[in-house]
């Protein structure tokens, strides 16, 4: 969900700051105002999310040196200054220094939405992009996006934090929609190649020609470096390798050979074969097949993932509920039940949209869970799963899923939740202990 932008306005005269601030909120913006530079000093963070608006001529540290200590803080962070008429000389320095951009007094509010508009897109996208980067080198970050305690899934991170160390070629291998792009980003963030780069090509995107330039080049006029190069010394992840034609399949067998031992650059496959009978064995040549399949992990189907459904559930549709303002659903017994049984042939995918559809439908007093499912799995049998699980287990999950709910809505207060609930403090110690839920996992600082 993409953070709320913020506005600090930073003058010394308070009609001033009030005006722009009462201006910009009129236009949707959250702002927060300073009387000296001093002050807004201990507000802005490395990471702040927003923009600077702020007058040059102040008492004290005036608006120039704000800015230089700013771009101490920060280089990136946009900072629009308000200069006085006949100062246009200054603002021409403040720009060489690094403002985003000046406005002169008295100045048409219109332009000043303009300009704050252009500036919180800029800083959204940095700061999007700052995310990323961090993200893609920090494996904890990674792996704490592969949602889930079942068995299946703690195998699947055992195998990635296993590989991530090793130098072989991966092959990934599941069903659609399993998550098996972001396997392959946890394998590199948790290896020794996490601060080289990462290059994604999806194989299936491009025409023989195109990807073969992609890939190996030559590169014509505006075309990217060649991922072969580009990824040098990184990880390069080939999504549907499956679509690679004979001719680049030889291709790139030549250029793993020539890489030598242990491989300069890894390269992690994707396959994504749908049809039944067939196999990414079956259509890679054998001695390319066997290279990349060094190393091989499968990531596991939805519907074997037991109560790891309802938790993700949960969180999807919280964040879903956050994002568009609105109450997430509550999830009855019947409901879980439900969830748990359905066949989800669109795995992880087809969760996150029946979870973003059943807030919509929450918003609007309308629809069920069982619905959405129906109308995702019509040409399925309803109501079954290949584990044949007993009721039990359905319940128990239920009720942990339940429990958890609770917990993180009243922020782990044991009270709040007994009495939800109707439990006393024995039972609900017991049953916590039982599904290993621990308070101090609910608390907030």
């Amino acid at each position: 969900m993409a953070q709320a932008m913020k506005i600090a306005i930073v003058d010394d005269e308070k009609d001033m700051r009030q005006s722009i601030s009462q201006w910009l909120a009129l236009s949707g913006y959250d702002t927060e105002t300073y009387a000296s530079a001093e002050d807004a000093l201990k507000g802005l963070t490395p990471d702040y999310p927003g923009i600077v608006v702020s007058d040059i001529k102040m008492p004290g540290m005036d608006g120039m040196q704000f800015l230089k200590k700013l771009k101490g803080v920060d280089s990136t962070l946009p900072v629009i200054m308000i200069t006085g008429h006949g100062d246009v000389p200054m603002a021409v320095e403040a720009m060489r220094i690094g403002a985003y951009d000046f406005l002169e007094k008295p100045f048409n509010p219109e332009r000043m939405t303009e300009l704050a508009k252009k500036a919180t897109q800029a800083r959204r996208l940095t700061l999007d992009n700052r995310a990323l980067r961090k993200e893609l080198s920090d494996g904890s970050a990674i792996m704490s996006k592969l949602i889930g305690a079942s068995p299946v899934m703690e195998r699947l991170k055992e195998d990635i934090l296993d590989l991530g160390q090793a130098d072989g070629h991966v092959l990934i291998e599941g069903e659609t929609g399993t998550g098996k792009t972001l396997v392959a980003h946890a394998l590199h963030a948790v290896g020794a190649r996490a601060n080289k780069r990462f290059v994604l090509i999806a194989c299936s995107a491009y025409d023989e020609e195109a990807l073969s330039r992609r890939l190996f080049g030559p590169v014509e006029q505006d075309d990217p470096i060649p991922a072969m190069e580009e990824a040098r010394g990184g990880t390069l992840v080939l999504e549907d390798v499956e679509a690679l034609s004979p001719a680049l399949q030889a291709r790139l067998l030549t250029a793993l050979n020539e890489q030598g031992t242990p491989a300069e650059t890894r390269i992690i496959a994707i396959c994504n074969l749908q049809d039944e009978g067939k196999t990414c064995e079956s259509v890679l040549r054998a001695d390319l097949f066997y290279r990349l399949a060094a190393l091989r992990v499968t990531v596991p189907p939805l519907r074997q993932r037991g109560e790891d459904i309802l938790t993700l559930f949960t969180r999807l549709s919280e964040q879903f509920a956050d994002e568009y303002g609105c109450d997430a659903p509550q999830v009855s017994a019947q409901e879980a039940a439900q969830l748990l049984q359905a066949p989800w042939p669109g795995n992880v995918r087809q969760l996150i949209n029946v979870a973003e559809r059943a807030v919509l439908q929450n918003r609007r007093g309308t629809g069920t869970i069982a619905s959405l499912l129906m109308a995702d799995n019509e040409e399925s049998e309803p109501a079954m799963t290949t584990e044949g699980k007993p009721l039990k287990e359905f319940v128990e999950a239920f009720e942990r899923m339940l429990i958890d709910n609770t917990m993180r809505r009243h922020k782990g207060s044991i009270v709040a939740v007994m009495e939800e609930l109707c439990l006393p403090r024995r039972t609900l110690n017991e049953k916590m202990a039982k599904y290993n839920l621990q308070r101090s996992d609910y608390l907030q600082g």
